[in-house]
């Protein structure tokens, strides 16, 4: 049975990343992706500032949707787990870079290479609720690597016209071919370097709902364009 497994994954590994990339790409090229509010994050990174972007899990799909990240050669942490081995590979192939590591598994190790690497490059992105949720619960992690890096952090929201919705924990979201996807860059977040355990909690809890309304508002998009 172990011998089993063991084919099975040496096959996902090695031959499902290279398939599932090369149908992403052509796939991402049939969605018609509108661009909001990228100013303000442009010119911080031109400005020298670091960043974070930071999404829910159920929106993920935005990473192939936006090429602008693509070339950002965004610093990405991704679980240590088999799963984790296919994504950071697909990733890895859109130009991420992926940093294992989660708030459940080399949690620690992860976070002190994104600090490292985002001294480097600058920019870097962060699943807030991830790998497992709770779904729109931002961890503290988020929190942690903006102080630490020195780094605003700045929320993507994104929304789909047409989608199809997985019965996961985080009801995961892929949008349809040919439909519109519309991206709304928040605005950015600058994060004290030293605060007690109390500011972290009240600026951890005001980062979740600014998402929260943020998202709600990227849904609300489509209601004005549908008129």
């Amino acid at each position: 049975m172990g011998l089993k497994k063991d084919l099975k994954y040496f096959f996902v590994r090695n031959l499902f990343p290279s398939a599932i990339f090369h149908l992403l790409r052509l796939y991402v090229r049939t969605l018609r992706v509108r661009v909001e509010n990228a100013e303000e994050f442009e010119r911080h990174l031109e400005a020298g500032g670091r960043l974070i972007f930071c999404a829910w899990h159920q929106r993920l799909f935005v990473s192939f949707c936006y090429s602008r990240f693509h070339r950002l050669a965004l610093r990405l942490m991704i679980s240590q787990s088999r799963d984790g081995d296919v994504i950071a590979d697909i990733a890895q192939r859109f130009g991420g870079v992926p940093i294992r590591g989660s708030s459940s598994r080399g949690g620690e190790r992860a976070l002190r290479q994104m600090i490292s690497a985002m001294s480097e490059k600058r920019a870097g992105a962060h699943i807030v609720d991830g790998p497992r949720g709770p779904a729109r619960i931002i961890k503290p992690g988020l929190i942690l690597l903006a102080q630490k890096a020195e780094a605003a952090i700045c929320p993507v929201y994104v929304s789909f016209d047409r989608s199809w919705t997985f019965n996961s924990w985080d009801r995961f979201i892929v949008p349809k071919p040919f439909s519109r996807v519309y991206i709304r860059m928040g605005t950015l977040e600058f994060i004290p370097r030293e605060t007690n355990a109390e500011e972290f909690e009240r600026i951890r809890q005001r980062i979740e709902e600014v998402m929260i309304k943020g998202y709600e508002e990227a849904d609300r998009y489509w209601e004005s364009r549908n008129r």
